[in-house]
């Protein structure tokens, strides 16, 4: 058969042809002979697998020819996650020590792991991938599938369409391995396998994964382990094993994930929807330089920001406003609200405030409007009872004064406190900003990095309000003095703490009144010389 029947053939279903490493000039999927000509029934979908190995080194921009590397650190060892080409071609392998690593190439460039934006870069290729199918579903942390079973026509047949989306993937700086099967979990163990290929037949996909190693199903270690002791490696030896034993020794969700790979069992992908953003530039006829001018000018961007949000039942919690100007850089206005808002009033009024604490370098020639991302935002109606009337018409006050509170005096100004669990005074608490702390919050909550822990000190009470540093007492007698001296309340609280990270105290603390009443939280300490501090207030 000569190689132009081949390929005229190649859009008709029963091949089965290796895809390789896409060299510079050399075509992406060299052509071989047909595996079969009887005639088969077309499967209902095929899918495009895409695999990134080199996602973290990928995530972290263009490198030019320097040699680069990313750590993460796993107990108390810097290891190598991954590697650029150029370093690899030196030796240099994930899995090594950053020592190693660095014996061979001493002038290697490492970074830290970016978790953020490999997701980001991910996201970013899903969102390209989309002009080849509407059917685009992340696999994280490295995959990409596609369905474009009803695209290959549009594009020239399964070859062209995996060269072109191979292209766009090239033009973001990611290398991507390659397999389209009917199955989607059959055509991801392939491109993890590095076995690029073309399945577009059922009946051949059972014999091309047999040789693929189980590692690409990504099972847990232990699965693998006690698989390999029995002399069990690949896909095919394991589907060969009784099914109930296999279920009984390794799991229930290992067997599924078998019939879901081979396409006994239907293997449903969620799609990926791209993070929509609303973005407007308005150039000015004439320079404008007046808060008030500023913000009559905006009112326009901000309706339509507020029907935009309106149309898909969401709200913000980030909004920037960008002023350009002819020689300065770009002045940037930024709202950071308590809670996803879409009301273009509510927007106006915190821009007012911004706007005023602004110093112009220049006059503005253009202004452009940029939400964060679309957050979910519960709908809620206006109370039928008058303000103060059976509590009618506060719920919704809070989170509106604290955007009040950050336009005027700055975002860092205004936050929340978290209990940690500590007793000691000083690390028993931190400042957490106030913002939605899910997508979908609807009000406005403080964001700690976990749930705030129960009490250590049931037992005693603790005062809002403590110093930065304690002050200390002057002292009559052995009794401590402020304004006057001051009595006790009570018995002692001893605290003794911390000697794990050289930041033991060691103090007894009390409850004590100074001569106008105000209750104070002091300590004095259990070793010489025995001194008093104040440690904090009692409101």
């Amino acid at each position: 058969m000569s190689s132009r029947a081949v390929r005229t053939g190649a859009a008709r279903s029963g091949d089965v042809r290796p895809l390789s490493p896409v060299p510079a000039g050399v075509a992406l999927f060299p052509t071989v002979a047909r595996l079969g000509t009887a005639p088969v029934v077309e499967p209902r979908e095929l899918w495009v697998a895409l695999h990134l190995p080199h996602l973290p080194v990928e995530a972290l921009g263009p490198s030019g020819n320097t040699p680069r590397a990313v750590l993460e650190l796993q107990g108390q060892t810097q290891y190598i996650t991954a590697v650029c080409a150029r370093a690899e071609s030196f030796g240099v392998r994930a899995g090594m020590s950053m020592a190693a690593a660095l014996a061979l190439i001493p002038h290697l460039e490492m970074q830290q792991r970016d978790a953020t934006r490999e997701q980001q870069l991910l996201e970013r290729l899903a969102t390209l991938a989309q002009r080849f199918t509407p059917r685009v579903s992340l696999v994280p942390p490295d995959g990409l599938l596609l369905e474009v079973k009803g695209s290959l026509h549009l594009f020239g047949g399964a070859e062209a369409l995996c060269r072109a989306l191979a292209e766009q993937c090239h033009a973001t700086g990611a290398r991507p391995l390659l397999a389209l099967a009917p199955v989607p979990l059959a055509a991801l163990a392939c491109a993890r396998a590095g076995c690029n290929c073309i399945v577009t037949e059922s009946a051949h996909l059972v014999g091309q994964l047999a040789a693929m190693p189980l590692t690409t199903l990504r099972w847990p270690e232990d699965v693998l382990d006690r698989l390999r002791q029995i002399g069990v490696y690949t896909i095919g030896e394991a589907a060969r094993l009784p099914r109930a034993g296999f279920a009984r020794r390794f799991g229930k969700a290992q067997l599924a994930m078998l019939d879901r790979v081979t396409g006994k069992l239907a293997d449903l992908r969620l799609r990926f929807q791209p993070r929509e953003r609303f973005e407007r530039r308005h150039p000015l006829l004439y320079d404008l330089e007046h808060h008030e001018a500023l913000l009559a000018t905006l009112e326009p961007l901000l309706q339509e920001l507020a029907a935009f949000l309106k149309a898909r039942q969401c709200g913000v919690t980030r909004l920037e406003c960008r002023l350009q100007h002819r020689h300065a850089p770009v002045t940037r206005c930024v709202l950071r609200l308590a809670a996803p808002a879409a009301d273009a009033s509510h927007f106006a009024k915190l821009l007012g405030e911004r706007l005023a604490a602004l110093s112009l370098p220049e006059p503005v020639r253009a202004l452009e409007l940029r939400s964060g991302g679309l957050v979910s935002r519960a709908p809620f109606a206006d109370s039928l009872w008058q303000p103060g009337e059976h509590g009618g018409g506060v719920s919704a006050e809070s989170p509106e004064l604290i955007e009040h509170l950050r336009a005027r005096l700055g975002h860092e100004a205004v936050y929340g406190l978290q209990m940690l669990a500590s007793h000691r005074p000083e690390t028993a608490w931190a400042a957490t900003g106030l913002a939605a702390s899910k997508p979908d919050a609807s009000r406005a909550t403080p964001t700690p990095a976990a749930a705030a822990p129960s009490s250590p000190w049931p037992a005693f009470r603790r005062p809002v309000w403590l110093l930065p540093t304690p002050r200390r007492l002057r002292e009559r007698e052995g009794l401590p003095h402020r304004r006057g001296p001051l009595r006790l309340l009570g018995g002692a609280e001893r605290i003794e703490t911390g000697w794990w990270d050289r930041a033991d105290i060691a103090r007894d603390y009390y409850m004590a009144v100074d001569i106008h009443g105000v209750r104070l939280w002091i300590f004095r300490e259990r070793a010489a010389p025995h001194r008093w501090f104040l440690q904090g207030v009692f409101g």
